[in-house]
């Protein structure tokens, strides 16, 4: 049975930080109960403030997972580690640890003492072999900084590509032919080789990072807007004219993808040579992708064309149980993705190969007095048989004792001056981290909203619809009532809800702010007091739209898109006896279907609720 009932997982990436909520079943199977992530902007300019989004996005998926107060077990990525792959002469297995320890010294660029490192002994090579990784120690405490001060504990500390590998021998077993796993990361890919039941693994500085980067150059546009146009329309462009039927905007876009992408097989190739020259190791004959990088379209063809390799999506989500309330189109849709936290849960079940634990010496230190704990019970117990001995000595003592309460008395007068002095000091450091929140909480909102729009552009992608308007709502309320009404057209126009943006925006002077002022009259009921941030719980859109050659409603069609995909958007709501009724497209969607001869297009207008309040900044 496992150590516990209920397991956390935590995988901390460059770009998506992701957590799992696991139960373990009687047969110590596990069940995902909960999962969720967030994403942060990679931007490397902006790593300055790497810890701070990093600590928020915890946070959020804290909160929202309810999981605070619990210890987790997290992987950090593989860029932030130094991983070696040693061969360990002939030796009898007592003498493992102090081999190993001789090899940390010759191949760890630092000091084993500004360090914390593990290792791992590996199965299956002709010739005994161990994996030593290693941290510097003060990048490991931020780490695990910004981890417990969003409430969560550590348990163990693993490595990302250690963790996938995990879940890939859970997963596949041990397949016949070599593997080459590739997980393409923002900043890294990492390349993990399997063969029988020995593994090899390699960082490459090449991820979706340098793709952004890449567009930013080739645009002279800012990171954040050639992120957005790399997740909106981007896609790897294949040989073969796979361009030409494509808009010509779109084809540029594609063939500086896929120039930014050409340098990673060129590196797969390295590698593999290496792979096979010094550590004995076959060329592989499949090939997995994993990670967020392999979300663009085509990516999957790319590899096949430039490897010549039969390639396939990881999927270490086929053999775990859902819990009840679980969606399984998403967890198999997003499943590639999650690899690391998949690895994370398996070590609690006992069910891991390879089991790295970089814990920070804090929690090393919690380690060694828990197992100190059964000698100080031992001990207690012989204090207490002596205590009876003592306490003929207590009479004797108590004089001795009031006369050093009146002393400590007297120094406790004396330090009375600097308790004001501390309490002071505490003040102001609550008021400087009110500050900092207030910077992060600006970025998290700014995140957000790129996300929300980039959502909208994707799923209205369409010659036939143009889009004008795009206005964040607060206090916009849809009712049960109002989505049970069979047949009835509410219009856009009619719902309630206040825009956040002022109606002068469009002819405002540059610099002058374009929210409603909260201490407005005219503020949207619901909204917060003066002075309190404005926030919104909608989204309306409007925009044009033309009849196909069909004359098929596109717009209904493009809506039906986004009510499948979207993950910002609720479309249904509960009625008063709590059940889930589904927001109909007449009830959020105003749009015109006849219009005057030779009209180009006819207007439409849609208002969504958001899946949760966000801040309009």
């Amino acid at each position: 049975m496992a150590e516990h009932q209920t397991t956390i997982a935590l995988n901390i990436g460059s770009q998506r930080i992701s957590m799992a909520v696991f139960e373990v079943s009687k047969n110590d199977e596990l069940i995902l109960k909960a999962y969720d992530s967030e994403s942060i902007l990679a931007d490397p300019a902006l790593d300055a403030s790497k810890a701070s989004q990093t600590r928020v996005a915890i946070a959020d998926l804290v909160e929202r997972l309810n999981v605070g107060n619990c210890k987790a077990r997290y992987a950090i990525s593989g860029q932030s580690v130094f991983t070696r792959f040693v061969k360990l002469p002939p030796i009898q297995d007592d003498n493992i640890e102090q081999l190993v320890t001789f090899e940390a010294q010759q191949h760890v660029p630092f000091p084993l003492s500004e360090v914390v490192w593990d290792y791992e002994l590996i199965e299956g090579a002709t010739e005994k072999e161990a994996v030593i990784v290693a941290i510097k120690a003060d990048s490991l405490d931020e780490i695990n900084a910004s981890v417990n001060d969003a409430g969560l504990g550590t348990l163990e500390v693993d490595v990302a590509p250690m963790a996938l590998y995990n879940a890939f021998r859970a997963t596949y077993g041990n397949p016949e032919d070599p593997i080459l796993l590739i997980d393409i990361g923002a900043k890294t890919s990492n390349l993990i080789y399997i063969e029988g039941r020995r593994f090899f693994t390699r960082g490459i500085a090449i991820g979706g990072v340098s793709i952004t980067t890449a567009i930013a150059k080739e645009y002279g546009v800012s990171f954040a807007e050639a992120e957005y146009q790399k997740v909106s329309n981007g896609m790897v462009a294949l040989a073969g004219g796979h361009t030409s039927q494509l808009d010509e905007s779109v084809a540029a876009l594609a063939m500086v993808i896929r120039n930014a992408l050409n340098r990673l097989p060129a590196e797969i190739a390295r590698t593999t040579n290496y792979y096979r020259s010094q550590h004995g190791g076959s060329a592989p004959r499949r090939v997995v992708l994993a990670g967020g990088g392999a979300n663009l379209p085509y990516t999957l063809e790319f590899f096949h064309e430039k490897l010549n390799l039969p390639v396939e999506y990881f999927n270490p989500v086929k053999n775990i149980a859902l819990a009840k309330g679980m969606d399984p189109e998403i967890i198999q849709r997003q499943g590639h993705l999650m690899g690391e936290i998949i690895g994370l849960g398996l070590r609690s079940v006992g069910k891991s190969l390879i089991n790295i634990d970089l814990v920070p010496q804090v929690v090393e230190q919690t380690r060694a007095a828990d197992r100190r704990k059964p000698f100080l019970i031992a001990a207690a117990v012989i204090f207490l048989g002596g205590l009876a001995a003592w306490a003929a000595f207590v009479n004797m003592a108590a004089t001795n004792a009031e006369e050093e309460t009146v002393t400590m008395q007297d120094q406790r007068s004396s330090l009375a001056p600097l308790k004001s002095d501390i309490d002071q000091l505490l003040k102001k450091e609550e008021s400087l981290r009110q500050i900092a929140a207030g910077y992060t909480n600006a970025e998290a909102a700014h995140v957000y909203w790129m996300d929300v729009l980039a959502e909208v552009r994707g799923a209205f992608a369409s010659d036939a619809v143009w889009l004008t308007d795009i206005e964040p709502l607060s206090g916009y309320e849809a009712t049960a009532a109002d989505a049970k009404a069979a047949g009835s057209k509410a219009s856009a126009k009619e719902q309630n809800g206040k825009s956040v943006i002022k109606a002068e925006f469009a002819t405002a002077p540059y610099g002058s702010s374009s929210l409603v002022d909260s201490k407005s009259e005219s503020a949207a009921p619901g909204r917060k007091s003066a002075g309190a941030e404005i926030t919104a719980n909608a989204l309306r859109i409007k925009g044009f739209w033309r009849k196909t050659e069909k004359g098929q409603n596109v717009v209904s069609e493009l809506l039906k898109k986004l009510r499948d995909q979207s993950t910002h958007f609720r479309f249904s709501i509960k009625d008063a006896k709590g059940a889930e009724v589904e927001l109909r497209d007449e009830r959020i969607l105003d749009i015109t279907v006849v219009g005057e001869p030779g009209i180009l297009g006819l207007p439409f207008e849609i208002t969504l609720p958001l899946a949760r309040e966000a801040a309009a900044k």
